[in-house]
């Protein structure tokens, strides 16, 4: 896809050329399919193990919830930044079988001017009370401390980042072997789970630079110029209807505030993943998170096969919200948000109402979406009710 989209006007990237260009001739690990880098044990040099280091942020998150907590006072949504930064990590190395022995450092830049010492502290708060609620299912995590840095001059407000690290053994990796005849498992990204506080509108971390600018009025844009890039067009900055505050339904006769909605916090699925490893593993071919490039993120992870996304699960509030307000075409809204299942699991039909039923435990939807065929090169196609779209990158 051409970035002469809008979302490629704000200077972000779902297919990210460029970067996939500047690293293409960079050592792609011991497994280049596996869905993060492996490189060889270098603690201990050991044939058997591995290591895995895996830096990631909250990405423009962060401007969202700075603009809502200058609105509203309200402190709680800087514990779902620390949330989306935490899980654009962890749950990427879930996705090869590392659910153990990982240790996590947060890297914070603030503007000291903006950003006050109670945001901080919730952060770093909610970073301990995560990792506790992890460990009781037993995902074993362990803080390593971190940096917060005040670097006014370069950060207009906050950027919240970590970096994971783990150790394990080759024999416990998943790495992506998606298959002719396999299925697809979704697992919604929205509703609520039995480990969450709240409704949870199924974002990630991605689309945000496009979902804050499509929803959100353009009266922030003068209240609050240090939430943008002042380089940006004007004609692409804070263009929606919406007020953060402004109350949208979530169904079944509840609402929930737009500015909450689009601040959901980046589900984990480490403890399904955690149920996932234990009862199914030799049975999984491959799982994928479907973070930056959507619902196409798969494409480069697969060699020679088809992957057909036929059967998605329903289109939840928010994003119908998203794509009202931006008149995206739905072919980029399919590219740049998960829409509505964020973790796919890959495996043959006779084991995915195993996956089905793991996920019910903790009360996420899931169901099979889709199937793999071969074929001559690597394409993913959504089959939607609003249009067939193919990608190849």
């Amino acid at each position: 896809m051409a970035d002469q989209s809008k979302y490629g006007l704000r200077g972000v990237s779902a297919t990210k050329d460029e970067v996939h260009a500047a690293i293409k001739n960079l050592d792609k690990g011991l497994y280049p399919n596996a869905f993060c880098k492996i490189l060889p044990d270098v603690a201990a040099g050991s044939p058997e193990h591995c290591t895995l280091m895996h830096a990631d942020t909250a990405g423009t998150k962060g401007s969202l919830a700075y603009l809502y907590w200058k609105e509203t006072g309200d402190l709680s949504v800087w514990e779902g930044i620390a949330q989306d930064a935490m899980v654009m990590n962890l749950d990427d190395m879930g996705c090869v079988g590392c659910t153990s022995n990982i240790l996590l450092s947060s890297t914070i830049g603030r503007n000291k001017n903006r950003i006050s010492g109670d945001v901080i502290s919730t952060i770093i708060n909610f970073t301990s009370a995560f990792v506790e609620e992890m460990r009781s299912h037993g995902v074993d995590i362990h803080l390593a401390g971190g940096e917060t840095a005040d670097v006014g001059d370069i950060v207009r407000t906050i950027d919240v980042g970590y970096t994971a690290f783990a150790r394990m053994k080759r024999s416990d990796l998943i790495v992506n072997d998606i298959q002719p005849g396999d299925v697809i498992v979704g697992l919604a990204s929205y509703g609520q789970a039995t480990y969450e506080k709240s409704y949870n509108g199924g974002m990630g971390s991605n689309g945000l630079t496009s979902a804050r600018h499509d929803v959100f009025s353009h009266r922030y844009a003068s209240k609050y110029p240090e939430s943008y890039d002042p380089t940006l067009p004007e004609t692409v900055v804070y263009v929606g209807s919406k007020g953060v505050t402004d109350e949208v339904s979530i169904g079944n006769g509840q609402k929930m505030t737009a500015g909450k909605l689009v601040l959901s916090p980046t589900r984990t699925y480490l403890p399904v993943i955690a149920q996932l490893l234990k009862h199914l593993k030799p049975s999984i071919h491959g799982m994928i998170h479907n973070t930056g490039g959507g619902l196409s993120k798969v494409v480069k992870f697969i060699n020679n096969v088809r992957v057909i996304k036929d059967n998605l699960l329903p289109l939840p509030p928010l994003f119908q919200m998203i794509r009202e307000e931006s008149g995206t075409n739905w072919k980029e809204m399919y590219q740049v948000f998960n829409m509505g299942q964020r973790l796919e699991v890959y495996l043959p039909e006779s084991e995915a109402q195993a996956v089905v039923d793991i996920a019910k435990q903790f009360n996420i939807d899931a169901q099979i979406i889709g199937r793999v065929e071969k074929a001559d090169q690597p394409t993913v196609r959504v089959e939607s009710p609003y249009g067939t779209f193919e990608y190849d990158h």
